[in-house]
Formats: C-alpha cells, structure tokens, sequence
C-alpha cells in the first residue's frame, strides 16, 4: 500500500516579508516563492507556506492526482490544480495534483 504524501502545511502571518525573514534566521531552510502575500519555505521533510488571512485558509496538502478530474478543482498561480475540503472537525485539507 502506498501511503499519501503531504505537501505542505500554511500557516497564517500578518507579514510575510517578517516571517520568512525569522524561519531563514531561526532554521535551515530554503525559500522557493515569496511575494506580499504568500511565500513557500522549503524544509528537508516538508514545506511551509507563510499566508496572508484572507488569501487562502490555514490547511495541510495532500497530493492526490485526481484533483485535476475533479469538477469543482481551480488552479493555482503557479498551475498547481487544488481543492479545498474540511474533515469532520472542519479543518481544511488541500487537496493538490502533484507535489510542488
């Protein structure tokens, strides 16, 4: 059995330019894509999206390859198809074609 693969995990920040600069002084790690409102930081094991509110919700990705069959599915800046799901406790899983 093959297990699913997560991503990413975003977290909420006011100020992205401020937060990517603390994780690059406080850990190694790589940034991948950062503008005024959204940066991936890139860990070893895992990536970390820095968001604005209100830009996309705090969630986890997981890669599944049929999110791009999926009718309700959108596409990213960065031409990664996705959707937005909650669990049973309403935290929001993203659910992306392919690893970024």
């Amino acid at each position: 059995m093959s297990l699913s693969y997560i991503d990413h995990i975003a977290v909420e920040t006011s100020d992205v330019k401020k937060a990517v600069q603390w994780y690059k002084q406080n850990f190694k790690c790589q940034v991948k894509y950062q503008d005024q409102t959204w940066a991936m930081i890139l860990f070893n094991n895992i990536s970390l999206a820095l968001v604005t509110p209100g830009q996309h919700p705090p969630h986890f990705a997981v890669v599944d390859a049929e999110v791009i069959e999926h009718k309700n599915s959108k596409m990213h800046r960065d031409g990664i198809y996705y959707i937005y799901e909650h669990d049973l406790d309403d935290n929001v899983i993203e659910k992306i074609h392919r690893k970024s």
